[in-house]
């Protein structure tokens, strides 16, 4: 018998059923389209009951499980920087002989786009405008529409897209590609609690977590396409009066999943690849757009203020105990991090899926600075010039935040070409939803078919077409309000999967840890 403790007589696939054309593992898929389904009924037939029951649930995590929620983003910042200056941090995802698949510039693309990218572009103006000008509470109780408010404001909209999230994602990230790559498992969620559930993580154990990962996955894609779709509306209304209700869109869901169908049959370096290069340099055109033409000067200074603001904000906002802005704390930042960690199994297995051959230094590195450097740079470019015109008598920003889609266009029109300037961004928040389907797609039919990452493509495309039928059928028959049931749904979730992310962390350093004592015996054999 083999002293390695991760050998399994388990073949990837073998609980697999071919039908149709398709190749998937039985229980997890149908049980999945069954819960789903059952799931959209309840919310289309009963969307306000559904809303109540499902917000309660929110609603509960989020004041109860406050301490928790923070705590473990601490926790998981504090096991990365472990990671990073432990000797493990020399093993390299693959084996020692294993090759990057993609270039950094383009890794890095693929990071930023399938993370947060619609999210920097719905909130890069909308959320340090409304804590400056206290539309829904200032962190903090920082004093509203004053430097140490503005300082408060962005440093607040950085600490929710920096370290507590990427830190989430990289732990993830990390745990997937580590027991898919050098153990051999499949690539699904389970496989990462193999050092402790042993081959019960083959059955109903096993298969409870995949489901719930597919569930997390295809609510929050559904959810982010049917409620990110406002902000591409707005903004053709604002450009072409073409209205912004529900046929606006249901169009721009329907565009945006054609989009993602086409990509993910191209397959991750003809498809996510691309799209993603693309995202990235539409961006960069943007950025140096406003630092040309918004304040230069205050743009320059705001990147070293907005960076020793992060850093002087970081442990006051971290802290859960005797807060003096309860009410500010628990709708944003605790709403913040239950999203991020229920869109935790997608980000962190999409990570995975592009990050074979590089060393656990430079995943864990990569992971949580890059991202936070961009956001950094983005925040101090878009929330900068913002809130300069926030502070301007007579602006639309200076009334405050109405409707946080329209922010950024209402900062494009204070600027020079404000037109063209406001189609490159509606073409970016597209570009992204696209990237996110497309990736969550994938992520979605590795988990489907037990691990396989050569599944057929039909099964890609219908999970591509599955997240934006799901938004268009909630926003037909439900509206808004079926949509934020689904919410509800998704960000219950982040309570319980925190604990399983908490668990993550020992079960992963186990094995790098078991890993790096053969590293380093078959060195001294050499």
């Amino acid at each position: 018998m083999s002293s390695n403790p991760y050998v399994t007589d388990y073949q990837i696939g073998q609980d697999n059923v071919q039908r149709l054309g398709l190749d998937v593992h039985k229980p997890v898929f149908t049980i999945s389209a069954l819960l789903i389904v059952g799931f959209i009924l309840f919310t289309l037939l009963m969307p306000e009951s559904a809303e109540s029951a499902l917000g309660g649930a929110k609603a509960w995590s989020i004041t109860h499980g406050d301490w928790l929620f923070m705590l473990s983003s601490n926790f998981f910042i504090l096991f990365c920087l472990l990671l990073v200056l432990h000797p493990v941090s020399r093993l390299r995802l693959g084996g020692r002989d294993a090759k990057p698949e993609f270039s950094r510039m383009a890794w890095f693309a693929m990071l930023f786009a399938a993370g947060m990218g619609t999210g920097l572009m719905f909130w890069g103006v909308a959320e340090p405008v409304a804590y400056y000008t206290d539309w829904s509470g200032t962190p903090l109780n920082a004093p509203p529409r004053t430097p140490e408010g503005a300082t408060a404001a962005l440093s607040a909209t950085v600490f929710h897209y920096g370290l507590h999230p990427w830190a989430m994602y990289a732990v993830i990230g990390l745990s997937l590609a580590f027991f898919a790559y050098n153990k051999g498992l499949p690539l699904t969620l389970r496989s990462v609690f193999y050092p402790l559930l042993g081959e019960r993580v083959w059955g109903w154990s096993g298969h409870i977590i995949d489901i719930v990962a597919v569930l997390a996955t295809l609510f929050g894609l559904a959810t982010s396409l049917g409620l990110g779709a406002a902000q591409a509306a707005s903004g053709l209304d604002h450009l072409f009066g073409i209205g912004d209700g529900l046929v606006s869109q249901i169009g721009v869901i329907v565009a945006v999943t054609l989009a993602a169908i086409y990509s993910v049959s191209r397959g991750l370096d003809g498809g996510v690849k691309r799209l993603s290069n693309l995202n990235m340099m539409l961006a960069a055109l943007l950025v140096v757009f406003l630092f040309i033409v918004g304040p230069t000067m205050d743009i320059i200074t705001g990147l070293g203020t907005t960076s020793v603001g992060y850093l002087e904000y970081l442990l006051p906002l971290s802290n859960w105990i005797d807060r003096p802005d309860e009410g500010w704390f628990h709708s944003w930042t605790i709403f913040y991090w239950a999203w991020w960690i229920s869109w935790s199994p997608f980000v962190g297995m999409f990570i995975a899926r592009i990050s074979r051959g590089r060393s656990v230094r430079e995943f864990v590195t990569a992971v949580l600075v890059v991202p936070t450097l961009v956001t950094i740079v983005w925040m101090t470019v878009f929330g900068g010039t913002a809130l300069e015109e926030a502070r301007a008598a007579g602006s639309e920003l200076a009334q405050g935040i109405d409707t946080p889609s329209m922010a950024m266009f209402q900062m494009f029109d204070s600027l020079p070409l404000s037109s063209i300037t406001s189609c490159v961004a509606i073409v970016l928040v597209l570009v992204f939803f696209v990237t996110s389907s497309d990736s969550g797609s994938l992520v979605i039919d590795s988990i489907t078919a037990g691990g396989k990452q050569d599944a057929p493509t039909r099964q890609r495309i219908f999970w591509a077409a599955a997240g934006g039928l799901i938004a268009c059928a909630l926003l037909y028959g439900g509206g808004s309000t079926a949509l934020s049931a689904l919410q509800a749904g998704a960000i219950s979730t982040g309570l319980p999967f925190t604990v399983v992310l908490l668990v993550m962390c020992f079960s992963l350093f186990r094995g790098l840890r078991w890993e790096k004592r053969e590293y380093d015996r078959a060195n001294a054999a050499t």
